[in-house]
């Protein structure tokens, strides 16, 4: 037990190492954040302060990099070019054909060449062979509602 309390660098050096590898798995920018607090209590650590302040100056570190580093990390890594849309914002707005009747609980459609698991945004049933808009995704299902007639009559189908 007297050895570790002298080499206690020697487990935050593991626990740092090891925070850092789940965060290569989760990839949520969580664990790299505890892996900064255990650096932290390396740093402690080598300064030669006790076993209590090494675990104070851990949760401390952690704590302010969970609550002020990391939603700025995560919002910097989401944000994208403005002109750059994702593959779901890119199926907003786009026109269907409902391969069987899209009710509020269940249907089909065909968007670009994918079927996708479909459900009326108002509730209104919309019948099989009709041209639907997407007006949200909702996990793995589009969202539908009728599509608007232009004056050259329906929109077309969108094939990417």
């Amino acid at each position: 037990m007297e050895w570790l309390l002298d080499n206690g660098w020697i487990i935050w050096l593991i626990l740092f190492l090891g925070l850092a590898a789940v965060e290569t798995i989760t990839l949520d920018l969580f664990f790299i954040m505890l892996s900064v607090g255990a650096l932290g209590g390396l740093v402690a650590a080598l300064t030669g302060v006790g076993a209590v302040l090494q675990i104070v100056v851990f949760a401390v570190v952690s704590l302010l990099m969970i609550l002020l580093v990391r939603p700025v990390a995560v919002r910097h890594l989401r944000k994208g070019p403005a002109d750059q849309l994702d593959n779901m914002d890119r199926l907003i707005g786009a026109t269907a054909l409902a391969l069987e009747p899209v009710t509020s609980l269940s249907g089909t459609v065909k968007i670009g060449g994918d079927t996708w698991t479909a459900r009326s945004a108002d509730g209104v049933p919309l019948p099989a062979g009709a041209r639907v808009s997407v007006a949200r995704i909702d996990g793995a299902t589009a969202v539908v509602e009728p599509a608007l007639s232009g004056p050259d009559g329906p929109p077309p189908i969108v094939h990417d």
